[in-house]
């Protein structure tokens, strides 16, 4: 029962997201690409920290993800965590519009959405959960190719029991995103913040549907109707004191400063020229334009560039950490190790720095900085235990010390948090051979041997 819980709550997300962003489903199938920018997740906590206080939400209980797509879309799923499309940070206007989708997704969260969906699927049977969605699926399909005749199939299948059952069920999502829409306006008003900007957000998104509304059925959709949305949602807006406050000017440059970011490192130089042309000394377009030219290779030209972001704003630790980065790219990570020492000074506990500085010590290959990068990694490992990259990075570290036992079984944490179940055995097992016996080491290599062959036979 359990097992089944958990694949319908899997099936219905899908399609969820499917009837919502359909047309660009069908153009792009690809898996999702995460994201980890020290930069981006700090901006993205600043915003996100009191809107999830006012939601009574524990900060550090919840993980915001951040996903490589350039459409507009933000989401809730496997509990408290949020995820983000890059394309909400480069499109969206001010901050303001970022905070307003963050307080709609904590509304989700601090409403127990997700739960209460899986309670919904369970009182559904099995039948009539696959009937639903296979007619539902059809039905959008038919709606995406405009096919009349797809479209009548689809609703033939959910003519009958089943049909009633998926009614039921997008109308109890109608009613989640509703809820989550006025609790993150009160969340907006309770913070002092105003809800104009995700007004406007949203006003983008129900006119980019617009074109569609005269095929869609108000009873088959998981979102209210978009002019209804609208309405409702400037309705409640506007009674905020805080409707017309703007944001702070510091938060609107550390925006622009991470739509340059992101398309440096995500678009052809050729694109961001285009967008940051040298006639445009603004730090954003520097901050582009530098990082365009280090990813081609061009350190000369990067550099000089960098060194104008570091002397006008040196407090700024992600502008050292740049060029740390630039350097490690282009193969010459000594010279970046000043450069990432003064951006973990101003921002010490970060573990992604951590993470980084200890790259750049290992690819020194120098066995002398092999100690400082297993420390480093330890450091961010406590802060970040699911983050399976460090488990490889020590591993290497271990290596270049010559202690092969625990670089085996730092590996064999790495294998088995990426799901390689045959490779953590087998290095679980060289470990062992590896760690004297009883050692705290050795016993770890023994739970990932036990854990990876129960989960292989399962």
């Amino acid at each position: 029962m359990r097992l089944w819980s958990r694949i319908a709550v899997c099936v219905l997300v899908m399609f969820s997201l499917l009837a919502e962003q359909a047309p660009a489903w069908a153009q792009q199938a690809r898996r999702p690409n995460l994201i980890r920018d020290a930069e981006i997740e700090g901006f993205l906590r600043q915003l996100a920290r009191p809107i999830f206080k006012a939601a009574g939400i524990n900060p550090r209980s919840v993980r915001v993800y951040l996903i490589a797509d350039d459409r507009i879309n933000a989401f809730v799923a496997g509990g408290q965590r949020i995820f983000i499309h890059t394309g909400l940070l480069t499109k969206a206007k001010t901050p303001n519009e970022i905070v307003g989708v963050l307080a709609h997704e904590s509304g989700h969260v601090a409403g127990g959405h997700l739960a209460s969906l899986n309670s919904e699927l369970e009182r559904a049977s099995a039948e009539r959960i696959i009937g639903m969605l296979l007619g539902a699926a059809a039905m959008v399909g038919g709606a995406i190719a405009g096919s009349k005749q797809t479209t009548r199939a689809g609703s033939g299948v959910l003519m009958g029991s089943q049909g009633m059952a998926q009614r039921n069920l997008l109308s109890y999502q109608r009613a989640m995103e509703a809820s989550a829409d006025q609790a993150a306006i009160k969340y907006l008003s309770a913070t002092q913040q105003s809800a104009a900007g995700m007004l406007s957000l949203f006003q983008r998104l129900a006119n980019d549907s617009i074109a569609m509304a005269d095929r869609m059925d108000p009873y088959m959709q998981s979102h209210p109707m978009p002019l209804d949305r609208i309405r409702s949602i400037e309705l409640a807006a506007r009674k905020s004191p805080y409707f017309n406050k703007k944001d702070e000017p510091g938060m609107i440059l550390r925006h622009e400063l991470i739509k340059a970011k992101l398309m440096g490192f995500m678009e052809s130089p050729q694109k961001v020229y285009q967008a940051y042309p040298p006639s445009n000394d603004s730090l954003p377009a520097r901050y582009a334009r530098a990082i365009a030219m280090f990813r081609k290779g061009d350190l000369r030209g990067a550099i000089p560039v960098i060194n104008t972001l570091t002397a006008e704003l040196p407090q700024n630790p992600y502008f050292w950490e740049l060029e740390a980065q630039a350097y490690l790219e282009n193969g010459q990570p000594q010279l970046g190790l000043p450069a990432i020492k003064t951006a973990m000074e101003l921002l010490p506990n970060n573990s992604l720095l951590q993470a980084l500085n200890a790259q750049m010590l290992l690819a020194t290959e120098n066995p002398a900085n092999a100690t400082a990068a297993i420390r480093l990694l330890q450091k961010a490992i406590r802060v970040e235990a699911d983050t399976a990259s460090f488990q490889k990075d020590l591993a290497r570290a271990y290596a270049l010390k010559g202690d092969f036992g625990r670089a085996e079984l730092a590996t064999a944490e790495y294998s088995l948090m990426t799901g390689d179940r045959n490779n953590a055995i087998e290095r679980a097992k060289s470990a062992q051979t590896k760690l004297a016996e009883g050692t705290p080491e050795w016993v770890r290599a023994g739970d990932i041997l036990n854990f990876a062959s129960r989960k292989k036979k399962n």
